[in-house]
């Protein structure tokens, strides 16, 4: 068996929802049936096979290629399997994950990992606005799994976040964890201004102050925090800076807010 694999003919003018094209929803199916699912295209419904080049049968192994920088909702509500996209992906890439994997070599647009709730989600290059965050409606952002970000991640990352884990390998912007009831952040490079904004747990790791902080995040001193090290070897061998962690190094700058909320959240700023 080889990867089910979509190829776009040309890049699609406008955004394409592909939410059901993925491992749960296409198992089982004849190539002739996953051939005229019907997909949403701006105003329009295409059948998949004007969209797409459709070759291969192993529907828990799905890989995109072509510009996928509009094909929105990538691995959406997946449960198992691997989904590959071979360049840029468009918004909500693995809005409510369940379980599986989703790779991307290159950049993810906004609102990545939203409502996600287990699997892991590697995206190589950036993320747009609100990754792990919650979409305009929604009262909870990413609730479980694994955010793996290799470049930067936009502004609000982690909105209301829930659960899980979100690890960014270079900078993140402005609004760093706003709103965030529970979960872990980690920043390897620069933050934004006003991280923890509404916060009211959870966890934000960081390397450095960010360019501003809020006047309701207080300074409790330096601490040396033994979970740290258990979190720390959970993460050994991922790729980039979090997978070399010297799980000794537990001495941080601990900051606690936003007090306007309750104050339980914490900034852990790494010496």
């Amino acid at each position: 068996m080889s990867a089910l694999t979509f190829t776009l003919r040309s890049a699609p003018a406008q955004r394409v929802d592909v939410g059901m094209l993925n491992p749960a929803a296409l198992a089982g199916q004849a190539a002739s049936d996953i051939a005229a699912i019907v997909l949403n295209v701006g105003k329009r419904v295409v059948r998949a096979d004007e969209l797409f080049d459709i070759a291969g049968d192993d529907a828990t192994d799905i890989v995109f290629r072509g510009d996928c920088s509009k094909l929105e909702r990538i691995g959406a509500g997946m449960k198992s399997g691997h989904v590959t996209v071979a360049g840029d992906a468009g918004p909500y890439v693995g809005q409510g994950l369940l379980g599986g994997t989703i790779t991307v070599s290159g950049s993810a647009g906004a609102f990545c990992a939203t409502g996600m709730k287990g699997g892991r989600i590697d995206i190589a290059g950036d993320v747009g606005e609100s990754a792990g965050g919650a979409i305009p409606g929604e009262m909870k952002g990413m609730a479980g799994g694994l955010l793996l970000v290799g470049g930067h991640a936009g502004d609000r990352l982690g909105d209301r976040m829930r659960r899980g884990q979100i690890l960014v390998g270079g900078n993140a912007g402005d609004y760093c964890g706003t709103r965030m009831i529970a979960g872990t952040i980690a920043v390897a490079g620069a933050l934004g201004a006003y991280p923890a904004y509404g916060m009211k747990r959870g966890t934000l790791i960081l390397n450095a102050l960010p360019a501003q902080m809020l006047p309701t995040v207080v300074d409790c001193g330096a601490h040396r925090l033994g979970f740290l090290s258990l979190l720390y070897a959970s993460w050994k061998g991922l790729p980039g800076p979090f997978g070399t962690l010297d799980a000794g190094a537990c001495t941080v700058r601990r900051y606690m807010g936003d007090m306007a909320v309750g104050g339980r959240g914490e900034l852990l700023v790494r010496g």
